[in-house]
């Protein structure tokens, strides 16, 4: 059976402290999806945090059971994905995730993500270093180009969230259908 535009899975990707597990909420509510966040569905299957996971296995492993989550780890329809801040960063894992559903990408100014995220350091292995500041800037370049071509790109800095999800919610239900068209063309 064909799939239908209204169950595209939407998956929200970009940098730690973009608002994506925020603005996923608000966006499944919208549209009577699912909201998942990836990490919390690894440390669900790992039983253990993600910072425990880096600790004792190693940031390789993480990435193992990132692949894991987009592979097979979550529905495949009428779902709201909010993705980890490095899930589409490793090699193929964008193609994969795109390969799913429709992908946006939550964009917010370094300024912004520090401010966010200044105080969670702790749940943010990749921030639990002597200078989180530094690292998450190091990161935040490093990444920048791979979140800016992974699909549309939305701006969360300085705007209401009801403002963030409408904008998502339109880009979605455009997407959507291109989605199943090409789905559609390659079948």
């Amino acid at each position: 059976m064909p799939l239908n535009p209204a169950d595209v899975n939407l998956y929200l990707v970009g940098f730690m402290g973009t608002g994506k597990t925020t603005v996923g909420r608000a966006v499944a509510g919208r549209l009577g999806f699912r909201c998942v966040d990836s990490d919390h569905e690894i440390e669900r299957k790992a039983g253990k945090a993600v910072a425990e996971i880096f600790a004792t296995d190693g940031e390789q492993a993480f990435r193992e059971l990132e692949r894991w989550f987009v592979d097979q780890g979550h529905a495949s329809e009428r779902l709201v994905v909010a993705c980890g801040g490095g899930l589409i960063v490793k090699p193929g894992m964008l193609e994969a995730v795109a390969s799913r559903g429709v992908v946006v990408c939550l964009h917010a100014s370094i300024e912004t993500i520090l401010a966010r995220t200044g105080r969670h350091t702790k749940t943010r292995p990749l921030l639990d270093v002597d200078d989180p500041d530094a690292r998450a800037r190091a990161l935040y370049a490093e990444r920048e180009a791979i979140y800016r071509s992974a699909g549309t790109v939305i701006l969360t800095d300085s705007r209401p969230l009801s403002e963030i999800a409408a904008h998502v919610v339109r880009v979605w239900r455009r997407e959507a259908q291109e989605f199943v068209n090409r789905r559609a063309k390659a079948t």
